[in-house]
């Protein structure tokens, strides 16, 4: 995942700019960047990896050389950006949070008319250089914007930073949120809405899907009007949205204490506590246990002084252990006790399984687990999350191979995708055996909208039910 930040004002943005990109790190782990434009000296940019170290930790001594008025700034899980580009539109800088299906029919496309590409070291073309080519085919930005959102099979929302101010645009169907925030002299665009306001800044407006402005110290200008083809991601509300963000009106927190709430209403277990998996788990749990009357407890602590970020080391062996090193286990309150542990998902079910062993080793008598969200059946094609790219890492397709005998046809998953089906029921159970859960019941589709309490066709369910 990856998330931006871009600042145009009347003074210097840098210090804006920097703990505005900064509030996204939680979206990406791999590279920041951030690139300024100055009247006099032009352009500036800095890139640096964050793998092992905090964006403030990298960035802090380079911020005295950053000169500008206005920048933009990204967090980003693959390629290195901002880039800056020179062509016939002039020199400007761009940042994106995109996934590009077809990038390899574009690539072929562009080099045919004689452009090349820089090959990253896993050997793939930094999309956000993609994106730069694709909007230079076209007599000028705008059109070139529009024609990126066009062709690209995914999703794609951008900023693009120029000497006259910054272009921002949303994906054509709003599948990440792009949203401007305003103060005396300065003007704001980010991924994340709580970004701005330590910064002074208050709420604009969020751009509609397809959406392009250009926008200044002064005023924001529409170019192209929003389409009315809205299907935001419904994970950022479950798992990748921070607590305080909000997205169409809907703050995150509070809809994982919808969450947790309308599961407990379908729930009939006897269980002693309810807990969350740190830290994405803790707010649907706090919305079960308000709704069921089980006091709500923290059987283990996420140690987070060293481990802001879940690190993996090289050596293979230790993958595993590593994955919950973080996790301390407070044994006072989890000895003999039945817990009920919620968590945003299961993908592949390694570290739950791993976390519910380790209860067990803890004393706990019982492990219960509701999941967030209903079983994860598809891989998402629209946006770069890495809990579930790969259909072949889901246990829940996993577990549906095992019982169709490795034939699944698509006839067949829509069964396993209803809760009111045989189908259905199997596979969790054969999760539950899989994983050593007490028991296992997922969150229902319907409710899990209800939470949100957005109109169901605005939100993207496809990793759950195939529906595009």
């Amino acid at each position: 995942m990856s998330g931006f930040f871009g600042v145009a004002s009347k003074e210097k943005c840098t210090f804006d700019l920097y703990f505005g990109t900064d509030y996204h790190s939680h979206l990406g782990t791999r590279r920041a960047g951030m690139a300024v434009y100055d009247p006099e000296n032009g352009f500036s940019k800095s890139i640096h990896s964050i793998e092992n170290t905090q964006f403030r930790t990298k960035f802090d001594k380079e911020i005295p050389d950053l000169e500008g008025n206005m920048g933009i700034g990204c967090i980003s899980d693959y390629e290195a950006q901002p880039i800056l580009v020179r062509s016939h539109h002039g020199s400007f800088a761009i940042t994106t949070v995109s996934k590009i299906n077809n990038a390899e029919e574009l690539v072929a496309e562009i080099v045919e008319d004689g452009t090349h590409f820089f090959e990253m070291s896993n050997g793939e073309i930094n999309a956000t250089e993609l994106v730069a080519a694709l909007i230079n085919r076209k007599d000028n930005l705008i059109e070139g914007i529009k024609y990126a959102l066009d062709v690209i099979e995914g999703s794609l929302s951008l900023l693009i930073l120029t000497p006259k101010g910054i272009y921002a645009a949303r994906d054509k169907h709003g599948r990440t949120p792009v949203i401007l925030g305003k103060k005396e002299n300065a003007r704001c665009v980010c991924f994340e809405s709580y970004s701005y306001l330590n910064l002074g800044y208050s709420d604009d407006r969020e751009l509609g899907p397809g959406e392009i402005v250009v926008f200044d110290a002064d005023k924001v200008k529409t170019l192209v009007n929003p389409g009315k083809d809205l299907k935001i991601c419904t994970f950022l509300w479950v798992y990748y949205g921070y607590p305080s963000a909000v997205y169409e009106g809907i703050n995150v927190e509070k809809m994982r204490y919808n969450c947790g709430a309308n599961m407990a209403k379908r729930d009939n277990v006897k269980a002693d506590v309810v807990a969350g998996v740190p830290d994405s788990g803790t707010a649907h749990a706090v919305g079960y246990a308000n709704e069921s009357g089980i006091p709500f407890s923290r059987p283990f602590i996420k140690y987070t002084p060293t481990w802001p970020r879940s690190f993996m080391p090289t050596i293979q062996t230790k993958r595993n252990l590593i994955a919950h090193m973080k996790l301390l286990p407070v044994h006072e309150l989890i000895k003999d006790k039945s817990l009920l542990l919620i968590d945003d998902s299961i993908v592949r079910g390694t570290q739950l399984r791993e976390t519910t062993e380790f209860l067990y080793e803890s004393g706990a008598k019982e492990v219960h687990i509701r999941p967030a969200c209903p079983p994860l059946l598809f891989g998402c094609k629209y946006l770069n999350f890495s809990r579930s790219n790969s259909e072949m890492e889901l246990i829940a397709r996993n577990v549906i191979m095992e019982l169709e005998n490795g034939e699944v046809s698509d006839e067949k998953l829509k069964k396993y995708s209803d809760p009111d089906t045989e189908e259905y029921e199997n596979m969790v159970e054969g999760i539950r055996k899989k994983l050593n859960f007490t028991s296992l019941r997922f969150n229902r589709l319907d409710d899990m909208l209800d939470a949100v309490g957005l109109p169901p066709e605005n939100l993207c369910t496809y990793c759950w039910n195939g529906q595009e």
